[in-house]
């Protein structure tokens, strides 16, 4: 008897086989998983990251930066009126884009919030629609 090295064409086509089987499964429940691990990013960076560096910034000064001088404010020193007396930063390491590519907003005093209005677009980069992800509750626009 001779002894056999290798896989025959069978085997290898019924391990092709079941890994297809497994990856159908597998892959429809990962797939909608972006969209939502993208938004959850977004609403983490607003509700956290950002906004514990601008609860730092108006600690320090007793204010928060103004729309004009936006969120490169928390990076270096404004010296745009009101220049910050007790500027203390940078608040961040560096100033991130949202998950989707596009500058976060920033609007102080706030329209929708006591004190400043932050917000992404979300996945379409256009105001409304739905997908915004903000600071301020969906149902008080």
């Amino acid at each position: 008897m001779k002894k056999k090295n290798g896989f025959t064409l069978v085997e290898l086509m019924l391990v092709v086989v079941i890994i297809g089987v497994l990856v159908a499964m597998v892959v429809p429940r990962l797939a909608g998983r972006t969209k939502q691990a993208r938004a959850t990013a977004a609403q983490a960076d607003i509700d956290v990251n950002i906004a514990l560096a601008f609860d730092l910034y108006e600690v320090d000064n007793g204010f928060f930066p103004t729309t004009e001088q936006g969120l490169a404010a928390l990076l270096t020193k404004p010296a745009s009126s009101p220049v910050p007396p007790n500027w203390n930063g940078p608040y961040v390491k560096k100033l991130r884009k949202d998950p989707w590519g596009n500058e976060y907003i920033y609007v102080s005093p706030g329209k929708h919030s006591t004190d400043y209005d932050l917000y992404s677009y979300g996945p379409d980069g256009v105001e409304g629609g739905g997908d915004d992800v903000t600071n301020w509750e969906k149902g008080s626009e």
